[in-house]
């Protein structure tokens, strides 16, 4: 049986059951709160770490024996050594100079702390980072210090590189994401005239003539990450605008979070300006030019034009008075015609240097590069004068020199009318005493030869003061010169133009009653091409001339009677068309084998009617152009059209018949030319053997060799011709007329033979007109039977010397 327990002990046990109750319940909730305690500090630890690790900057802490006990990530990156690594090591051992970062520490230990010291970090790699140091002491609840808190701020900008920044003459500024500047050099200062002060944090917009466009412009490097020369204006303070190229670039953080943007802002005011002046200066040179080459066009069509209505009525009065002369005449009658033909010739060297001026002032002087043989060139000129000079008893000295390469590339037409215009000056102004052509060598290479022409007289002279005018436009020595010599004063104008247009130089020397010489060096082209060798006589038709009909379209009536009484003169049978509508009818319906056209006729003119006859008629007969205009853009528009050849009026009847003969050989082969000299005349030879001596350099055995070999294949070759087409083998005729043919030239037979030659090779190829092939061959045979005659004779002649 239990023992009861008395109220008393029993309340005093509840009570204190109670009071543990109590405590317990109090220890409970401290625990609870402590519990809470610590969970907020570790949050709070969590959130100032978090802090820590996502600063940019290295943050370390540092023992009192300077040994490394935190630190961040930062540091980690700047140093490139892991953080397991670099803690407990030596702080001062990752700087550049390590006795000056322990000497900072120091301080800090002793002043407490220490604000933007510079130091270098250098990172494993060997980069180098300059960083600024601020630093402060930890202390225990004591106050005791234990160590140091450091942040080494990375300097993003060096001394130096802010010393070039501030030395920009060019506005540079950094903006952050709202627009906003954040820095700038004076450049932006001195731009827009605010201080860099008030500069600072305000919208970089409002200093731009476009607020909207420079917007637009920052937000397109945000977009792009840069934008290159977009061009904007600033405005100062004052109102002064200045033109800048906008260049932008973002800057980032390490984890590659934009942060802002850079700019330069290049000034460009002066260049614009000079670009603004350029580009003035070039629309003010483009209308003049414009304006001198409309000048110049209506200069050239006036010449043109002038040319054409000159020439026309000289035309008919040279003609008619080459035609009159041609006829029985008294002495009296003969000394008049002689008179208006002189006159008529004067007129037309006065046309000849206008036009020559005209075209090389124009630029459009063009110049062949053919090759020629320089001697015969230099001899052929010199011969003209030499019934002049001999009439004037006055003597002829030739100095070649023989050094000079025989065949040379350039243009022989000029080079004869600069020699032609010096040499008629020294026979004009030449009355006694004598001429000397010289022609020397000056220097040579493998490419080029430079060659020098003098030409020397003992004539009137040239008094000195006028020495350096005498190459100006209608000059002449002496004010009486034209009135007792004649004479345009273009001449030597013309001559200088034609010498330097072509790279070379001229010059004078001269004395009043002395004499004069003028020399030119010019440079030409060394060639191993060889020259045709050109006949010295008149070709005329053989055969048939009555055969040919020439269609004329020419609208000037005199100009229709010269050409008439021109073309029956020498046999043809000829039609007249006074305008191109009716030169395209007569072409329809019947066959001409040459057209003279006239390029200014009524109704449709020459160029037209001759595009008509390629384009729409489809014929390719050979159409020669008739034109007093001569300049060298009327000759290219006449080939361009389609025309074959010009002939320039006055006609020379000489000049006219040459071009005849030359198309009409090609185009039919009956025509066969023949020189004035008959090989066939009794004592003449058919041979002329001055060519293979040239060639073998006089060497009889080689001549002996070379007659031999011929004498040895020409049978062969002209049996095989005939053999050949007799059995219609058009390769073998072909290839024998092609191995004949050189054997004309070296020989010496004469040329029309060698065109032979060549057009039966042109028929076999044809396949065609067997009966025309036969006589071609049979003349051949004909001729070199008689060659070979003449050199069997000149062997025996060779073998006796």
């Amino acid at each position: 049986m239990v023992k009861p327990v008395s109220p008393e002990i029993l309340k005093a046990k509840v009570s204190i059951f109670v009071e543990l109750y109590k405590k317990n319940h109090e220890l409970i909730m401290q625990g609870e709160y402590m519990k809470t305690l610590n969970e907020k500090l570790q949050q709070q630890s969590q959130y100032v770490r978090g802090l820590i690790e996502a600063t940019l900057d290295p943050l370390i802490t540092i023992n009192s024996e300077g040994k490394i006990t935190d630190m961040n990530y930062a540091l980690t990156r700047i140093t490139g050594i892991p953080r397991e690594q670099i803690t407990g090591t030596d702080f001062f051992n990752y700087f550049t100079k390590p006795k000056v970062a322990k000497e900072v520490y120091e301080e800090i230990f002793e002043k407490g702390s220490i604000v933007d010291y510079l130091l270098t970090i250098r990172h494993k790699n060997g980069k180098l980072t300059d960083v600024l140091f601020n630093g402060s002491v930890y202390t225990d609840e004591k106050g005791n210090v234990l160590g140091v808190v450091v942040v080494a701020r990375e300097k993003l900008l060096s001394k130096y590189s802010r010393s070039l920044i501030e030395a920009s003459l060019d506005p540079l500024i950094t903006i952050n994401s709202e627009g906003k500047i954040t820095d700038m050099n004076d450049a932006l200062s001195n731009i827009t005239g605010i201080t860099r002060e008030k500069l600072t944090g305000t919208d970089f917009f409002d200093y731009f003539t476009d607020r909207e466009k420079a917007r637009q412009v920052y937000e397109e490097v945000f977009a792009k990450s840069f934008v290159v020369d977009f061009p904007l204006t600033i405005r100062h303070k004052d109102g002064k605008l200045t033109d800048v190229l906008f260049n932008g670039s973002v800057y980032k953080d390490d984890r590659g979070n934009v942060l802002g943007v850079v700019i330069v802002a290049r000034d460009i005011t002066a260049r614009k300006k000079f670009e603004n002046d350029l580009i003035d200066a070039k629309r003010n040179a483009e209308r003049a030019k414009r304006a001198a080459e409309e000048a110049v066009k209506a200069k050239q069509q006036f010449l043109s034009n002038m040319s054409h209505e000159i020439r026309t009525p000289l035309n008919a009065i040279i003609g008619f008075t080459k035609v009159v002369l041609k006829s029985e005449l008294t002495e009296k009658q003969k000394e008049y015609v002689s008179a208006i033909k002189i006159s008529g010739d004067a007129l037309i060297v006065l046309i000849n240097d206008i036009l020559d001026l005209a075209k090389v002032d124009a630029g459009k002087m063009s110049f062949e590069r053919i090759p020629f043989k320089l001697s015969a060139s230099i001899y052929a000129m010199i011969h003209l004068f030499e019934t002049k000079i001999h009439e004037k008893n006055i003597q002829l000295i030739k100095k070649y020199d023989n050094s000079i390469p025989e065949v040379l590339e350039g243009d022989p037409v000029r080079l004869h009318q600069v020699i032609l215009n010096l040499v008629s000056n020294a026979v004009k102004f030449t009355t006694e005493g004598s001429i000397t052509i010289t022609v020397k060598r000056l220097e040579e290479d493998d490419k080029s030869a430079t060659i020098k022409f003098s030409v020397t007289d003992t004539g009137i002279g040239i008094p000195e003061n006028k020495i350096s005018s005498v190459f100006d436009n209608f000059q002449q020595a002496t004010s009486g010169t034209a009135r007792l010599y004649g004479g345009t004063g273009l001449g030597l104008a013309i001559v200088k133009q034609l010498v330097e247009s072509q790279g070379g130089s001229i010059e004078v020397e001269s004395k009043v009653g002395e004499g004069s010489t003028f020399s030119f060096t010019l440079t030409f082209k060394k060639t191993t091409e060889k020259v045709e060798k050109e006949s010295d006589h008149d070709v005329i038709i053989e055969n048939g001339a009555g055969n040919i009909k020439i269609l004329v379209a020419e609208d000037v009536v005199l100009n229709q009677l010269l050409m008439k009484t021109l073309l029956e003169e020498y046999g043809f049978q000829m039609d007249i068309a006074a305008n191109g509508r009716i030169a395209i009818e007569k072409l329809t319906h019947n066959k001409y084998d040459i057209v003279l056209m006239d390029l200014q006729m009524p109704e449709k003119n020459g160029y037209e009617t001759t595009e008509y006859i390629r384009n729409e008629l489809k014929l390719d007969v050979p159409i020669i152009a008739l034109t007093a205009d001569v300049t060298t853009a009327d000759v290219e528009k006449c080939k361009a059209v389609g025309m074959n050849d010009y002939i320039s009026k006055p006609i020379d009847d000489k000049l006219l018949y040459k071009k005849l003969n030359k198309y009409l050989k090609r185009i039919n082969s009956k025509m066969a030319i023949r020189t004035d000299r008959e090989p066939q005349t009794a004592g003449e030879k058919c041979t002329n053997l001055d060519f293979l001596k040239q060639l073998t350099k006089n060497n009889s055995d080689m001549i002996t060799e070379m007659i031999k070999v011929y004498l040895e294949e020409t049978p062969q070759l002209i049996a095989k011709m005939k053999k050949s087409l007799d059995t219609r083998n058009w390769s073998d005729l072909k290839a024998a007329a092609h191995s004949i043919l050189p054997s004309f030239s070296t020989m010496g037979i004469s040329e029309e033979y060698a065109e032979m030659a060549k057009t039966i090779q042109e028929m076999a190829i044809k396949k065609g007109n067997p009966a025309l092939i036969k006589e071609l061959v049979d003349s051949i045979e004909k001729i070199c039977a008689m060659a070979y005659k003449e050199l069997q004779q000149e062997i025996v002649a060779l073998e006796k010397y």
